[in-house]
C-alpha cells in the first residue's frame, strides 16, 4: 500500500519515507542533533580528535553542487565554501548561505568520493554531491581527503561474513 507513496500519515504525524540530510544547523535544534548523531554517530572525543591529529578540514573551495545545495547557495553572493567534519561512523559536509548553516550527512556506508578532474574532488550521497577544488600544492585537502578514505576503509564492514 505504501510502496509507491512518498508519505504515509504515522501516530498523527505526516512523516517523510525518504529521510532528508540536507539539514539546517544554525540553531541548537534536539531534534537535528538526534538525526545527526544517529546517522554518524556522536563527536569523537577531545582525546581521540588528538590520537587523529584532527577531524576537520581546512576551508574547502566549492566548484560545482547538485541542484538542491545549488540553490542554497546562489542565495548569497560569497565565495562558495565549506569544511568536512569526520565522525565515527560518517562525515558531515558544512557551508553557510546568507546567515544560515547548513549541513550534508554523509555516513560512509553512502560515501561515495572521486578524484575527478586533475584539481578536484567529487563526494556523494544518494542525488546529493559537492565537488571541491584542491590544488596540486594544497597537502592539506589531500592528506585530509586521504585521512578520510583510509577511515572509511578500516571501519566499514567487508562484506556480509564481517557482519
Amino acid at each position: 500500500m505504501f510502496l509507491n507513496a512518498q508519505k504515509a500519515r504515522l501516530s498523527g504525524k505526516l512523516i517523510s519515507l525518504k529521510e532528508k540530510m540536507l539539514l539546517n544547523v544554525s540553531y541548537n535544534n534536539p531534534e537535528v542533533t538526534r538525526k545527526i548523531n544517529n546517522e554518524v554517530g556522536k563527536p569523537f572525543t577531545l582525546r581521540e580528535r588528538i590520537k587523529m591529529k584532527g577531524i576537520g578540514s581546512s576551508k574547502l573551495f566549492i566548484t560545482s553542487t547538485s541542484i538542491e545545495i545549488h540553490n542554497l547557495l546562489i542565495l548569497d553572493s560569497y565565495v562558495n565554501t565549506c569544511n568536512i567534519e569526520m565522525r565515527p561512523s560518517g562525515i558531515i559536509v558544512g557551508f553557510r548561505s546568507l546567515l544560515e548553516s547548513y549541513a550534508l550527512i554523509i555516513p560512509y556506508y553512502k560515501l561515495r568520493l572521486y578524484k575527478g578532474k586533475a584539481e578536484e574532488y567529487s563526494i556523494y550521497r544518494d542525488h546529493y554531491f559537492i565537488k571541491i577544488r584542491a590544488k596540486a600544492n594544497d597537502k592539506a585537502t589531500h592528506k585530509f581527503i586521504k585521512k578520510v578514505m583510509d577511515y572509511k576503509a578500516e571501519n566499514l564492514p567487508l562484506g556480509p561474513e564481517d557482519l
